[in-house]
C-alpha cells in the first residue's frame, strides 16, 4: 500500500523540488518527459511503497507479473551519475528492515513508445547492478 506523502515536502527522489512539483504528477498519471524523470519517479514510488506505479512504468516486454516491496525498507538517497539518450546510471541507498544500510549502482535502459517512456531493463555491464551492505 502506497504511503500518503505531503505535497509540499521535498520529493524523495532528491531533485530538490517539492513532491507536488516533481514526481506527484507522474504518480497521478502524467508521463515522464525524459528517462531521468521516469527513473526518479520510479525511485520515489519505491520509497512510497507504490508497486503499482513501478509496474505501470515497466515495459510490457520485460515487466514481471507481480512486484512485492519489502516492508520496512527505507529509501534514503538517490544519486544520478549520468543520464543521456535512453540510459540512466544511478546509485540508490536504502536502509533495510534490520537497520543495515545497503547501496547499489545500476545503469538502466528505458524505451519510449507512443510518447511515453518505460523502464526496459538493467544494462549488461561489468559492475552494474552491484550492491553492498555498509557498516555504520
Amino acid at each position: 500500500m502506497a504511503l500518503v506523502y505531503p505535497p509540499f515536502k521535498s520529493c524523495p527522489c532528491g531533485s530538490g523540488r517539492s513532491y507536488a512539483h516533481c514526481c506527484s504528477p507522474l504518480h497521478a498519471g502524467g508521463w515522464a518527459q525524459t528517462p531521468e524523470a521516469l527513473m526518479r519517479s520510479r525511485y520515489c514510488a519505491y520509497a512510497l511503497g507504490d508497486a503499482g506505479y513501478v509496474l505501470r512504468t515497466w515495459h510490457p516486454d520485460t515487466r514481471p507479473g507481480t512486484l512485492t516491496l519489502q516492508p520496512g525498507t527505507r529509501y534514503v538517497g538517490l544519486r544520478i551519475h549520468r543520464a543521456g539518450g535512453d540510459e540512466v546510471e544511478f546509485t540508490a541507498q536504502l536502509k533495510l528492515p534490520d537497520g543495515e544500510r545497503y547501496s547499489f549502482r545500476e545503469r538502466s535502459v528505458f524505451q519510449q513508445e507512443g510518447g511515453q517512456w518505460f523502464y526496459l531493463r538493467e544494462a549488461q555491464t561489468a559492475g552494474a547492478g552491484t550492491g553492498e551492505r555498509a557498516t555504520p
